[in-house]
This record gives structure tokens, sequence and C-alpha cells, in this order.
């Protein structure tokens, strides 16, 4: 593609050199630029792009875009000073590779929780529904059937770009896809048309980077305020921060509540740890989740598929085959009744609601055993607050590891441990090491209890000092059951 065409569709504020250059492709990493390469300097938390420039121009690159001139201008390379190169590598790839997500639906998910569970379901639905889709989640990144592991939440704007592309080139007609804060504020999202946004809830996470709360919200309006005007908004009231979400929007609003007066409800009639029997735009079905919070994550899937024209009936039908997403109140049970759940819960907020699940079907004669952690280099304001919610509703707890990264176990369990009263004192016990912190949970629950597993879900590592080893909490508590070579799904 040529240089000038690739600029029809940026805003810039410098050219020097020619704007007839051949671009064979965009890269914002300069260690992967080859020759005919326009190369993005961002800057990044830890990397300043600028200082890769002449690496880049070395390796081949024919255009350079940039928020300033380096001193030395090379001869037959193209330097473009625009304001916000972050924003630039997103329309540059959207150019480049043929405006993919104006050739289907796009609707993002965006929230502190279920994210990944709305995404997810909605990519199976309309899989089920007979349509080609791609998902871009916490967990993978799917085209239709093909499925690799995930890198980010939310990858960078060049990969996006390419795997939309090749959506489009497999005949997807729609792509669901999870919209993390860091993406906004970092514009990853830069250069896709969003056909819609969803709005799940926002609550106390990701301070380590946002700084404050009010920092975090408005990273995820960000998403709204930029979403066109044949878009539509749908939003979660249960939340105070739904309405603000769509304030400056000139997308169209749309509600939904398992609590309240909204254009989609839904009502929880029976719940129990096989499944929930909702009721849902006046019609009963029982599905495979749950907990409160899983119906409204269901309930988000219908409003969303109504919205994109599918008949009412049918998805309420395809609803109720639709199975839990990984990691996400993952039930497994022992031989002798003992129960365990595995859930991606952390944050205060999500654990609060996989508690609340549980104390909604518990007869109350049974104990419930929390395992959980925080992670390393993350939000150290949270840690207490974890400890905290998971005492209200919980017999015993115990702290323990969860992905430390560079930071020393003990010491966040420490800063964990802040968050015991006194009066809790005898309920808390701290166990550094996660597998005897399952083993011990197995050990002293007797059949009929019900063992919380938090923090990682589908996770299947362990990160310590910069290396992941092998450590999937599924895994770990059926060999403690000893049904390693069985499910053990109810």
């Amino acid at each position: 593609m040529k240089l000038n065409e690739l600029l029809q569709n940026v805003e810039y504020i410098e050219m020097r050199g020619p704007a007839d250059q051949d671009i064979t492709s965009v890269e914002s990493d300069s260690r992967k630029v080859e020759e005919g390469y326009a190369f993005v300097a961002c800057r990044g938390l830890n990397v300043d792009g600028h200082k890769y420039i002449s690496s880049a121009v070395k390796a081949g690159a024919k255009a350079v875009f940039c928020e300033y001139f380096p001193d030395e201008l090379k001869q037959n390379v193209t330097y473009i000073k625009v304001a916000n190169p972050g924003r630039t590598t997103g329309e540059l790839a959207s150019a480049f590779y043929g405006f993919p997500s104006k050739k289907m639906k796009v609707v993002g998910v965006t929230g502190t929780n279920g994210k990944t569970s709305i995404a997810t379901l909605l990519y199976k639905l309309f899989l089920q529904l007979g349509y080609k889709a791609g998902l871009i989640s916490t967990i993978s990144y799917n085209i239709n059937r093909e499925v690799t592991p995930a890198s980010h939440t939310t990858p960078d704007g060049i990969i996006i770009q390419k795997l939309m592309a090749r959506m489009v080139g497999e005949g997807c007609s729609y792509c669901f896809m999870e919209v993390s804060s860091h993406a906004i504020q970092q514009n990853r999202i830069a250069g896709i048309v969003f056909a819609g946004g969803v709005f799940t809830n926002i609550t106390h996470d990701h301070l380590d980077y946002h700084k404050t709360f009010a920092e975090y919200i408005k990273a995820k309006k960000r998403f709204f305020d930029n979403l066109p005007s044949d878009a539509f908004a749908l939003i979660n009231i249960d939340d105070k921060n739904g309405r603000v979400m769509v304030q400056n929007s000139r997308a169209e609003v749309i509600t939904y509540s398992v609590r309240s007066m909204a254009e989609y409800r839904c009502k929880v009639l029976e719940n129990h740890f096989n499944g929930t029997l909702l009721r849902m735009d006046d019609v009963e079905l029982w599905t495979r989740f749950v907990g409160k919070f899983n119906a409204s994550n269901l309930l988000a899937v219908y409003a969303v598929a109504v919205r994109l024209e599918q008949d009412k009936e049918t998805v309420l039908k395809e609803l109720s085959r639709l199975t839990p997403v990984k990691g996400r109140f993952e039930n497994i049970r022992s031989l002798d009744g003992k129960i365990a759940i595995v859930d991606y819960a952390h944050t205060p907020d999500a654990l609060k609601n996989v508690l609340n699940a549980i104390s909604e079907i518990r007869t109350g004669h049974e104990q419930v055993i929390t395992i959980i952690g925080a992670g390393g280099d993350r939000d150290k304001s949270k840690r207490p607050e974890m400890t905290k919610e998971a005492l209200k509703t919980s017999d015993k707890v115990i702290l323990t590891s969860d992905n430390p990264r560079s930071e020393e176990p003990a010491e966040i369990i420490r800063d964990m441990e802040a968050g015991i009263d006194s009066d809790y004192r005898n309920k808390v016990v701290s166990i550094e090491n996660r597998r005897e912190a399952i083993k011990t949970a197995v050990m002293i629950a007797k059949p009929g209890d019900i063992i919380l597993i938090a923090g990682k879900g589908h996770e299947n590592y362990q990160e310590v000092k910069g290396v992941r080893h092998h450590f999937d909490d599924a895994e770990e508590v059926k060999k403690c059951f000893g049904i390693e070579n069985n499910d053990g799904k109810l």
C-alpha cells in the first residue's frame, strides 16, 4: 500500500520526505521491523519508541510516525509527526488491513467483572445460532473454531487489526471482544468501528495503573464517549456508574438489570449448584449457570443478541444450552460429596458476588472454606479488602500465594492480613504455598462442605520472579479429590 493512501485516514502535523513510499506492513516494535515497514514510535510505561527510530530505519523502515523528529533524518525515509502515536498505530493498522471492523459487527465489553464471561458467551451463542464469529478475550483469541491462547485481555492495536482481518477473511459476521481500561487508556482500540458496547460494572481494581477511582471511571467512560451514533450502548443500571458511562455518548442507550426497572430484566426463580431457573423477558428458562451475577451476565448476552436482530425465542432456547466459561464458578465434586468451586474472582466485588451466590444456595449446615491470594505488582490497596470480603460469609479463610511476580509472597499475605478484624482472627490461616493451601482446605472439609478457590480461575500458571510455572487450581483440587482422571463436574 502507498503511504499517501494510509495518510488519508490519519491526522498528522507535519511530514518530511516522499509521500509515495511503498509500505509493506505497520509495526510499533522496532525488533519486528523489516524492509518497507512503517514504524510507529510510541511512548510506553517503561519504553519510549523514539529511542529505537534509528534501529527501525536500519532494519528497513520507509516511514516513521513520531511525536517529534529525530536529530538525524535519513534520505528515502519519510518522517511524519503526529500528536498521539498510540492512536495512530491503530488507525494505520486498520487502514492497512482494509478496515476489517467495518466489514463485520464488533461488540466491545468493558467493566471490572464479567467481561470474559459476556464476550465468550456471545461468541458461543452466535456460533450456536449458525454464524461465523470471532472472539478477543482474556483467555483466547478465536477465529470461528480456531483458538489461540491470549497474551493480553486486549492486545495491541496492530494485533487486533490483524486478527480482525483474518476473521473477515474466514467469513466472520461478528466479533466480540473484551475492552480493558488499559487498552482504552493506551488507545489500543483506535481504528475499530464498534457496532455496540456493553458496560458490566465498575469496582475497586487497577488503581496501581490509574491511581484514582475517578481516573479508572474516566478511562472506561472514554469507550462510550467514542462510540458512533449508529452504535448501541448497553449498560447495567444495577451499578450506579452505569448512567455515568453514557452521559456524553452518541450511541443509543439500552439498559439491563436484575434488580430494578430496565428495558431488559431478569429474575432468579431457583438457584442450585448445577444451575439456575430464570425468568427472562417473561419466559422461564433453566441455565447451567449459578448466582445472580451470572444471571446478569446472561441477561446482557440476551440483550446484545436481540439488539443484533436475532429472534428472541431462538436466543432464549440457545441460552439454556450454553455452558460456563472455564474458571468461572467451575464446580468440582469429590466422591464423598465435598464441593470445590474454582473462580477467577480477584477483586473484592467479584469475590463478594461469588460468595453471595454460594450463600444463596447453601443450607447453612455446611462450611464455606475460601482460599484467596492477591497478585504481586498490582493494586495493593485491594489486598486487605479481599480478606474482609472473604470473612463476611466464609467459615474459614486461607490466605495464600497468587502470582506474586516480583514481590515476596509473604509480604503480600501480610498486606492481606491487615484486613482481619480481631473478632475473626481464629477463622484465618496463612499458607504461602498455594498447593498446600488447597490440600489443607480439602483435608479440613467434610462431605457437603464448599471450598472456594478464588483468584486464578482459568490460569494454568503461577508467575514467580518473572517465570511462569505450571499450576492449575482445578487440576490441584481434582488430585486432592482423587478424581484426576474424571472431569468431576456436577
